[in-house]
């Protein structure tokens, strides 16, 4: 016989998620600073009410959790955060004006969910910001690589979408870059 987790209660015709009760009336608590009885009861019926009165819609965020992929799309930001540091504090450091290039990388995945998150490791890294987004395309600014970089880039943001995706995607944005 499977067991069923109980995630939700009806109340009075409506469906009511259990865990933002439970984190309304956690924040109940918080505010009040007072861990009683009576505090974490009126938390949670201030929680069941804010949750039967104002509904949330049911959202996709398009979004999936891969625990392997997940590791390694770290590790490898990680390491990337420490190679564009050294190479931005050796421009800094060096006298002159640091090489920079506005670099158009074609993405190969369609999702806005993917592209988002792209574009937020690429204007973590040090050294590189997304200045425009298109469908299917981003403008980087590209600091402290000297040459030209423009295929080198775009090789490196090939390599971070699939890292992405193998971390947050669908089935579908799998697909796309297969």
């Amino acid at each position: 016989m499977k067991r069923r987790v109980l995630t939700t209660v009806r109340l009075f015709g409506r469906r009511v998620p259990l865990a933002l009760v439970a984190w309304l009336a956690l924040v109940w608590v918080t505010l009040w600073g007072d861990l009683s009885a009576g505090n974490v009861l009126g938390g949670v019926v201030t929680g069941l009410v804010v949750t039967w009165l104002l509904p949330l819609p049911v959202l996709d965020p398009g979004i999936r959790i891969h625990p392997v992929g997940l590791v390694r799309f770290l590790l490898w930001f990680g390491w990337d955060m420490v190679i564009s540091t050294v190479r931005v504090v050796f421009w800094v450091a060096h006298p002159g004006r640091p090489p920079a290039q506005l670099v158009l990388v074609p993405l190969r995945t369609s999702s806005e969910a993917m592209t988002v998150i792209i574009m937020v490791a690429l204007s973590t890294v040090p050294g590189s910001l997304v200045l425009e987004a298109y469908p299917r395309a981003l403008m980087l600014h590209v600091l402290g690589r000297p040459g030209d970089v423009a295929d080198a880039v775009r090789a490196d943001v090939t390599r971070l979408e699939s890292r992405v995706v193998a971390a947050f995607g669908t089935r579908r944005d799998r697909k796309e870059l297969e």
